[in-house]
């Protein structure tokens, strides 16, 4: 496989590991027109930062999380009149080249800079992409090719998807002074070679199965009479229908009399359908079909109709709209000229998210260069079209203007759009968050300003890689949760120094098969923590680095 080398290259290849953990600070809360400082705990999240740091900060609750990453980073144009300024000579970028690169960075040229400052972001965003997942760069003539090597060796030539190219401006633009380009590129890439977007094929009247094409197995219950089958009359038992990653457990018995399920049944299966949109679809007359004994449904749609034909990922018509569409767009909500230089138009975000989204709306989108909102626009749309719960997390670093000062548009421009668009009548609520202090000092020990409770949520995930949930525990305060039959505990005080001995373990009132203990040493022998299944793990030692 082709790869790209420039200057610089070995020295941010893995710099994302060296990039600090820094917490998220909430700053003000968001709800359908009302704001305050009460988190709304709604998932979507507006970040103001650096978007490497925020990236990083996000993966301890959302690594492997993210269906859909939808980005338009700098395009490297020459010119200097927006965020990251497009030639990369951001005094900010230039400053982290020379303490990342150093001396040598004072020798690359635009296209060197651009790679230095994409590939550790793009590392991080695979990392926070879920495996049925997919990821759309936006890019133009300028580094689309070295865009793809890089994407490419990231992500692998087997999961690439496609390039789109689409209509940017009624009149184009110049590349040069001798040739005018109309078009720009988003180049799509899996993280698995399993995904298929839209589910499976475009249009078409040929059934559509439900089963299959996802990891996550549920249960989906079908109300009497809306299941035509081709089985045989009579009763069919509760039990398992077919077999390996096919197979479909039948919860409840079934008739069927005159090629009709009569009465209602719940079956259990990898879906790629969920309840709401199964009730949508029989609500839209979509016809049901068992044809076989595995019992795997099948849906006959109408191609004729736009509302129940599986659309088609590479039907242009569908997202005709451009940059100067995208431009009335923010004229009309901010009623005010040049709010933001080129924007993307959000019908065109809003088919890429729901090409991958199409039956998961409750899934997650990441946009970590989120200029003008318009992801939060377009996940806010979709959701009013198909009453979804997508959720957006938008990243945004301030902007220089033209005279090197910093704008925070995180602010002023992106988190004012969704707000905007939520008061014109679409139902939506977001949390702001300023990019915090690093959890780590530079000698390795806790931060202790980030407060006791972001440590604590930190060591949680770096265990079991879930959220640690907030409550009342009858157990001593340093008790984390129990999670399959392990608890967890983070013996650590502010200032002091903990010990894990036999006086700490008469105060655990949690029973479980094994303990996880984290404390700055220990008193315990190694034969009594082997017969009574206890870890201990050393702070700081034995702590998890992201």
């Amino acid at each position: 496989m082709p790869t790209l080398n420039w200057i610089g290259k070995d020295k941010v290849i893995n710099h994302h590991m060296d990039v600090p953990y820094k917490v998220l600070e909430h700053s003000y809360g968001f709800d359908n027109g009302l704001q305050s400082e009460t988190e709304t705990k709604s998932g979507n999240k507006i970040i103001h930062g650096d978007n490497l740091e925020a990236l990083k900060s996000l993966l301890p609750e959302y690594e492997g999380r993210i269906k859909c990453i939808y980005i338009d980073p700098p395009y490297n144009t020459g010119t200097e009149n927006w965020v990251y300024n497009d030639n990369v000579n951001d005094p900010r970028l230039k400053k982290w080249l020379k303490k990342v690169v150093g001396t040598e960075g004072e020798d690359l040229s635009r296209h060197d800079k651009w790679c230095c400052m994409m590939y550790p972001r793009l590392v991080l965003l695979h990392k926070l992409l879920a495996d049925d997942g997919a990821i759309f760069v936006s890019i133009d003539d300028n580094e689309q090719a070295t865009l793809k090597l890089l994407m490419d060796e990231i992500w692998g030539t087997g999961n690439f998807i496609g390039k789109v190219s689409w209509f940017k401006k009624r009149k184009g633009s110049y590349l040069s002074k001798e040739f005018v380009s109309l078009t720009e590129y988003i180049y799509a890439y899996r993280k698995k070679k399993k995904l298929l977007l839209f589910g499976g094929k475009p249009n078409s009247e040929e059934s559509q199965p439900l089963v299959k094409r996802t990891n996550a197995t549920g249960e989906l219950k079908f109300p009497a009479g809306a299941v035509k089958t081709k089985l045989k009359e009579g009763e069919y038992r509760a039990g398992k229908y077919g077999s390996g990653t096919s197979a479909v457990h039948l919860k409840t018995d079934i008739t069927v009399a005159e090629g009709v399920i009569t009465n209602e049944f719940i079956i259990e299966a990898p879906f790629i359908w969920s309840q709401s949109f199964l009730d949508n679809e029989l609500q839209n007359e979509t016809q049901l079909v068992i044809n076989t004994l595995n019992l795997q449904p099948r849906a006959f749609r109408n191609s004729d109709d736009k509302h129940k034909g599986f659309p088609s990922f590479l039907d242009g018509r569908e997202f005709s709209a451009t940059t100067d569409d995208a431009y009335e767009t923010l004229r009309e909500l901010f009623g005010t000229d040049r709010i933001f230089d080129y924007s993307k138009p959000y019908q065109l975000v809003s088919y890429l998210i729901n090409s991958i989204t199409y039956f998961d709306n409750e899934a997650i989108v990441l946009d970590s260069f989120a200029g003008s909102g318009t992801t939060g626009h377009a996940v806010l749309d979709l959701n009013k079209k198909d009453e979804g719960k997508r959720k957006f997390i938008l990243v945004q670093v301030d902007e220089t203007d033209k005279n090197g000062a910093f704008n925070n548009i995180a602010e002023t421009t992106t988190a004012e759009r969704v707000r905007r668009v939520i008061k014109g009548g679409i139902t939506g609520g977001f949390d702001f968050y300023e990019l915090g202090e690093p959890l780590f000092n530079e000698d390795g020990g806790f931060n202790e300003s980030v407060g006791v409770e972001k440590i604590r949520n930190y060591i949680f995930y770096t265990e079991t890689q879930k959220a640690l949930e907030s409550g009342a525990s009858e157990d001593n305060h340093y008790f984390l949760d129990k999670i399959n039959e392990t608890a967890y505990y983070f013996h650590y005080e502010t200032g002091g120094v903990t010990t894990l001995n036999h006086q700490f373990l008469s105060t655990i009132k949690t029973r479980a098969e094994q303990y996880v203990i984290y404390a700055d040493k220990c008193l315990l022998t190694k034969d009594f923590m082997t017969r009574n299944n206890i870890v201990f793990k050393k702070i700081p030692r034995d702590i998890t680095r992201f």
